[in-house]
């Protein structure tokens, strides 16, 4: 069936497969396989202590040239997948991932490097050996993407390939790349290299110190998700007990012995000299991954130049997180990819076919980021039934699409997350938003500040406004949200300090006019208001927020009627029909609020003294 619902919203005001330069060889795994397996099938994410279990056994039987491995637990990724190839840091190891390897092996063919401890590859011999694995890959599967996600080190070897390699359909991912290797701490050992068996189990100490970043941001980002904070505590407990038992047993020395340890450092200063000598001659859409508490590298600064230096890149910054990004408990890789818009299976991005829907987990970091605005707002949901009647909830709404929801925005669109949210949590509907080009332009002078808000709202699965994609959106039976008043309607007039007075200030209006020419244009063809879609930040009073209402209503059956819908006029006539529906919706809410006796904030609080904060508050009688 195919509808359109009128809908508005608003605050009305075991072992491993290990590939040896191209052949293909199993090796076992020394760790405890069924539990690992259990882990997997449960979806929880692995520790740091398992990266040291797992590590360990690892290098037991070590030797050998560099290698690439697909961990077991990657194995369930969808046909099609694009090939990711992990560059591991100065470890070598290749577990860099480990908490993320269940999530991502759903999505991408994973191979992981592992460079034996006892290896001495020089820097360009690594980059020889990934290219000439890019260029084997790119030769099986042409229009099959290559994701290259390094760390440090690793970051260097990626960006030192994609330099080389300009025809190659190449995506990066990269975490605090050690292209500042001559600005950081880790400089100052060079000279001591001589002496620095002495100095050995200090630095040992000082990298594992910069593992865990920052702990209360941990904890912070852990209760976000919704985590109970005596599970938080017990995994960090387990860590930081595990931390000195395994630093006893010197598995961090077996990883990085003297030798090995002195030749990375050597290594990482050849890595940073080459690397900066051609980013000029890097074309491949990159991501960089800037930790604010790396304790080895001045990553932050480092992500903002190379933003610069590099075409076509983009940065998302972790200020609570040190060096070893991967291994913290915060940052989800997965998430980071889909929410920046860098997933994709083929040569072009496809905002349709490539959308990878919400996980659980994902979503609920989503509404937790978003809980307090709706606690606050103590949205108001009605829907129409089949026989016309107003009903409380989502009910009426049609589980099977294609559906479109046409609605009304408020101020700065701040309806829509909720929405999402209510409707994801009641019917288990993914609506997906048909976005202004902003959500999409990445405005070079400020990429390095992208906001998350941008990259959550990207996760529920917005798409270009286009007139190809809503189609192709309908045609995947989705449920699509359309606003056709669009950000005019959202960035409101007639506030304290709006488009028309910002206007009349010269450096305002030359910030406004660069903004609003940076995006696409559309509308080109229509005149009258709807075309002034000036990007501006509108200022207004602060006052006590009031409730948010949404209703939904009667859904508009559109099936069968294909050919009639051809005619211009018949189709004048339905879109007519749901600009009614949309402004009875209006009008229903305009008066019934008057009779809401919580539309008042201090009402709503005073309610939750007395039922309890997660009471779901009355409002008016239908």
């Amino acid at each position: 069936m195919t509808s359109i619902a009128a809908c508005v919203a608003g605050l009305l005001p075991a072992s491993r497969q290990i590939r040896r330069r191209g052949s293909l060889q199993t090796t076992s795994c020394l760790a405890d396989n069924r539990r690992l397996e259990m882990k997997n099938v449960q979806g929880i994410r692995k520790s740091l202590k398992d990266f040291f279990d797992e590590s360990k056994d690892f290098i037991k039987s070590d030797g050998g040239p560099p290698r690439w491995f697909s961990p077991l637990e990657c194995g369930s990724r969808s046909y099609g997948s694009p090939l990711l190839l992990f560059l591991p840091g100065i470890d070598g190891v290749g577990l860099g991932l480990i908490q993320h390897h269940h999530m991502l092996g759903k999505i991408f063919d994973m191979w992981c490097l592992h460079i034996p401890v006892k290896d001495r590859t020089s820097f360009t011999g690594l980059v020889k050996l990934v290219e000439e694995t890019v260029r084997s890959e790119s030769h099986l599967s042409p229009g099959r993407p290559i994701y290259l996600v390094g760390e440090s080190l690793g970051a260097c070897i990626a960006l030192a390939v994609a330099s080389r390699s300009p025809s190659a359909d190449l995506v990066l991912i990269l975490a605090n790349p050690a292209t500042s290797f001559g600005r950081s701490q880790l400089q100052a050992l060079l000279p001591f290299s001589e002496v620095i068996s002495d100095l050995l189990h200090l630095s040992l100490l000082y990298i594992l110190s910069s593992m865990k970043g920052d702990l209360l941001g941990m904890v912070t980002a852990s209760m976000v998700k919704g985590i109970p904070l005596q599970q938080i505590v017990a995994e960090l407990s387990q860590d930081v007990v595990a931390i000195p038992f395994y630093l006893s047993l010197q598995v961090l020395a077996d990883i990085l012995p003297q030798e090995t340890l002195i030749w990375k450092l050597q290594m990482l200063k050849t890595a940073s000299a080459y690397v900066n000598s051609c980013l000029h001659a890097i074309e491949a859409q990159t991501l960089i991954l800037s930790s604010g508490r790396d304790q080895l590298l001045p990553s932050q600064e480092e992500g903002e130049r190379l933003c610069h230096a590099i075409q076509k890149c983009e940065t998302r910054h972790f200020s609570n997180n040190g060096h070893f990004l991967f291994l913290e408990d915060g940052p989800d890789l997965v998430s980071i990819i889909k929410g920046a818009h860098f997933y994709r299976s083929g040569k072009y991005l496809d905002y349709v076919s490539d959308y990878v829907p919400l996980t659980l987990s994902e979503f609920n970091k989503l509404y937790a980021y978003h809980r307090l605005l709706g606690n606050i707002s103590s949205p108001v949901l009605l829907s129409t039934s089949e026989d016309g009647k107003i009903v409380k909830g989502l009910g009426g709404i049609p589980s099977e699409g294609p559906v479109l929801f046409v609605g009304y925005h408020m101020l700065l669109g701040l309806e829509v997350i909720p929405m999402i949210c209510q409707l994801f949590i009641e019917r288990k509907i993914s609506l997906r938003g048909v976005g202004h080009p902003i959500l999409f332009t990445k405005l070079r002078e400020n990429s390095f500040h992208y906001t998350p808000p941008f990259d959550a709202i990207a996760m529920t699965g917005v798409v270009p406004l286009s007139a190809k994609n809503l189609y192709k959106l309908l045609s995947s039976k989705s449920h699509v949200l359309l606003y056709p008043g669009g950000i005019r309607e959202a960035l409101h007039r007639k506030l304290l300090f709006d488009y028309d007075d910002q206007i009349k200030i010269p450096c305002m209006r030359s910030h406004i006019e660069e903004l609003t020419n940076a995006i696409e244009k559309f509308r080109t063809a229509a005149d009258g208001e709807v075309v002034n879609q000036y990007l501006h930040f509108p200022i207004c009073l602060p006052k006590f927020p009031g409730r948010f209402y949404y209703y939904f209503g009667k859904p508009i059956d559109t099936e069968g009627r294909r050919e009639e819908l051809r005619d211009k006029e018949k189709s004048r006539e339905l879109y007519l029909r749901v600009q009614a529906e949309v402004e009875k919706c209006l009008a229903f809410l305009k008066e019934k609020r008057e009779n809401d006796p919580y539309r008042n904030l201090l009402n709503r609080l005073a309610y939750w003294v007395t039922h309890g904060l997660t009471s779901e508050v009355p409002t008016f009688e239908l």
